[in-house]
């Protein structure tokens, strides 16, 4: 490939060949995907994006948008001939507008930097997939971000009024912007939300944020099995109540953070649940009060964290799961199935039995509210055997997911990662009408090759 017209448009000091090891992988590397790419070309602006896209696509050269790296699917992994196009110098903050609650940020700027703007300024943006430091929103875009307060809040895309983006063959558009509604054509800025860049390479956003909540209180309650906790997180449900959160971890994920708790977790429990409330002062004390009624049934003990302290170390122990039950073996291999909320208990049971099928250890964590498991195998990264026993085990989880009536992907996309099973789960005609956006919006099929396909 001849790199001397990319590094006119870039800077030679802005095209990286061969490409280092920091951009040959996601956070997918612990499964064992990583690739290679051709070159990373690193562009400062929406313009020189479009002129890098334009060059590649008027020559048949792939391109894999890559954000902060931080995804799990493997959907920043690119072949031998592909070029990694990074957008971490877009890192503008074009507007902040608190008291329009509102935001104009480019894609290469850090969840965490969103929301701490956002907190400075009184408001606040829900959205808050993991890694904060490095994951950047053009990736949260890219693959429809979640995370612990999509319960009440939604996904991302519920917090995106406008994109700019560059499509084939170069062009840069605006669809949306900043305003609140906007009826008068099909919902691209939506389509191009969780297409994990197969569609066009997002480079800017508008994003809406809200007042910041006066209070917030989280009950954390302990239950001797699977049935006891899922009992209570449908009492929950049914309490009237909206919990900001709603999260759960089992038994073997708890064992695995159970030094870091703050606090003490009464006997070994096989299900802990986590609510969260926020609001005023006045409804937080009543919500915190009906919930606790709720989660009281049958638990072994029932926490509550008011100060904010104890919130942050509350949420500090929950964001550390994922790491405490990786050093338990020094891997894992983990998957974001989501079913209903009435299966969840279901689908945390048949993880353990899968693992134990592949003799595997295995646990789960996740959304509760939404359904959403982080099911879990445990594995030494260095024994190929164990590796490709968890694949299989990855494999009955995407079945187990569909017999459920649910999706082998609630956050984290398709990327390589689960290449092949959209097929599984949609019908024909859905397949056709995925395809032909495929084919409409990239004909050449030069954005991201080989994700987010059947």
């Amino acid at each position: 490939m001849d790199l001397a017209p990319l590094r006119a448009i870039v800077g030679a000091e802005h095209v990286l060949a061969p490409v280092p090891r920091a951009y040959r992988e996601d956070a997918s590397a612990s499964r064992g995907i990583s690739g290679s790419g051709a070159c990373v070309v690193r562009p400062v602006d929406a313009e020189q994006v479009a002129a890098v896209v334009a060059h590649c696509y008027e020559r048949g050269i792939a391109i894999v948008p890559r954000g902060g790296g931080s995804g799990f699917s493997g959907g920043a992994v690119a072949a031998p001939d592909e070029v990694v196009l990074s957008l971490e110098r877009l890192n503008r903050v074009r507007a902040l507008e608190p008291e329009r609650w509102r935001m104009h940020v480019e894609a290469g700027v850090t969840t965490a930097t969103v929301q701490r703007l956002a907190r400075e300024n009184g408001c606040f943006y829900p959205p808050d997939p993991g890694a904060p430091e490095q994951s950047q929103i053009g990736g949260n875009l890219a693959t429809n971000a979640g995370g612990p307060h999509t319960f009440k809040y939604g996904v991302t895309r519920s917090w995106v009024t406008g994109v700019e983006a560059v499509l084939a063959p170069g062009e840069l558009v605006q669809l949306g912007g900043p305003l609140r509604k906007d009826a008068a054509g099909y919902d691209l800025r939506g389509l191009l939300i969780g297409s994990e860049g197969t569609l066009g390479v997002i480079t800017a956003a508008w994003l809406r944020l809200v007042p910041a909540p006066e209070s917030a209180a989280a009950l954390l309650a302990a239950y001797p099995d699977t049935a006891a906790g899922t009992e209570a997180l449908s009492a929950v449900l049914g309490s009237g109540v909206v919990p900001a959160v709603l999260e759960y971890l089992d038994g073997g994920a708890v064992r695995a953070a159970a030094g870091a708790f703050p606090g003490e977790l009464a006997g070994d429990p096989g299900l802990v649940v986590i609510a969260e409330v926020d609001g005023s002062e006045a409804e937080v004390a009543a919500a915190a009060g009906e919930i606790a009624a709720a989660l009281a049934p049958r638990a072994l003990s029932v926490h509550e964290f008011r100060s904010a302290a104890e919130l942050q170390a509350l949420w500090r122990w929950r964001g550390g799961a994922s790491l405490a039950v990786t050093a338990q073996r020094g891997g894992k291999l983990s998957e974001d199935i989501c079913v209903p909320i009435e299966r969840l208990g279901e689908a945390i049971e048949a993880t353990l039995r899968i693992g134990a099928r592949h003799d595997l250890e295995a646990c789960s964590w996740g959304h509760a509210g939404d359904g959403n498991l982080h099911s879990t195998f445990l594995l030494d990264p260095g024994d190929a055997a164990q590796q490709e026993r968890a694949k299989e085990a990855a494999h009955e989880l995407f079945e187990l997911a569909l017999a459920l009536g649910g999706t082998i992907s609630g956050e984290h996309g398709i990327g390589l990662a689960k290449s092949g099973w959209l097929r599984r789960q949609w019908a024909p005609a859905a397949i056709a009408a995925h395809e032909a956006v495929k084919q409409a919006l990239d004909p050449r099929g030069l954005f991201n090759p080989g994700k987010k396909q059947p």
